[in-house]
C-alpha cells in the first residue's frame, strides 16, 4: 500500500522506521500494545522486519510525515472474507491532537472501501477515549459493548485483567455519504 495525503505517506514498513517506532512502542499507552513493546532499538529492528512479512494477523503500514517521511504511527488491517476488514490504529503521542490519526485512517478507510470492503470495524477498550472520538469522527458508530471481552496484562494477583470493548462500524454505503 502507498497512499499520500495532504500531511501523510501511508506505506509499507522500511528498516529506517525503526527508530520511529521504537520511540511509540517502548512505552506502550494503552493495555492492547503491551504485546508489541520493544525494550531496545534492535528489537524494534525485528518488529519492523516483522511488520515488513506480516505476522498473520493482518497487514500493518507505517504512517509517516509526508515533509521527512519519518514514522509518527501505524495503521493495520485484517480482511475476513468475503468484504469485512478490522481496522486498528497506534500513533505517537508527541503527534497527538494534530489530526494525524484521523487524516491516516480516513485514507485507509477510503481505499479499503474503493476495494472490496463492505464494512468495516474497530475495537476500542473502555478507557482509551481517544481511540473511542477517533472512531466517532470517522462517522462510525457504536455497535457494542463486549463485557469483560479481552485481556491484554495480568491483575497483579496473575489473573487474566478482562477489559471492556466497545465495537465501531461503518458501511460503505455509509461512508459514501459523506
Amino acid at each position: 500500500m502507498h497512499i499520500e495525503t495532504d500531511r501523510l505517506m501511508i506505506r509499507n514498513f522500511e528498516e529506517k522506521d525503526a527508530a520511529g517506532l521504537y520511540e511509540y512502542l517502548a512505552a506502550p499507552p494503552v493495555h492492547c500494545f503491551y504485546s508489541e513493546k520493544v525494550n531496545s532499538y534492535d528489537e524494534a529492528v525485528k518488529k519492523v522486519k516483522e511488520k515488513q512479512n506480516g505476522d498473520g494477523h493482518g497487514d500493518s503500514y507505517a504512517v509517516c510525515l509526508r515533509d521527512t517521511d519519518f514514522i509518527i504511527g501505524e495503521i493495520f488491517t485484517m480482511k475476513e472474507h468475503p468484504d469485512t476488514y478490522s481496522i486498528g490504529w497506534n500513533f505517537n503521542l508527541k503527534y497527538g491532537r494534530k489530526g494525524y490519526a484521523k487524516e491516516a485512517a480516513e485514507a485507509v478507510i477510503t481505499n479499503l472501501f474503493e476495494n472490496d470492503a463492505r464494512r468495516i470495524y474497530a475495537y476500542a477498550e473502555d478507557d482509551n477515549l481517544p481511540s473511542q472520538k477517533l472512531c466517532e469522527r470517522l462517522g462510525m458508530r457504536r455497535e457494542g459493548l463486549f463485557v469483560e471481552f479481552i485481556s491484554f496484562v495480568n491483575n497483579p494477583d496473575g489473573t487474566p485483567l478482562y477489559e471492556n470493548t466497545y465495537q465501531y462500524a461503518v458501511l460503505k454505503k455509509e461512508w459514501n455519504i459523506k
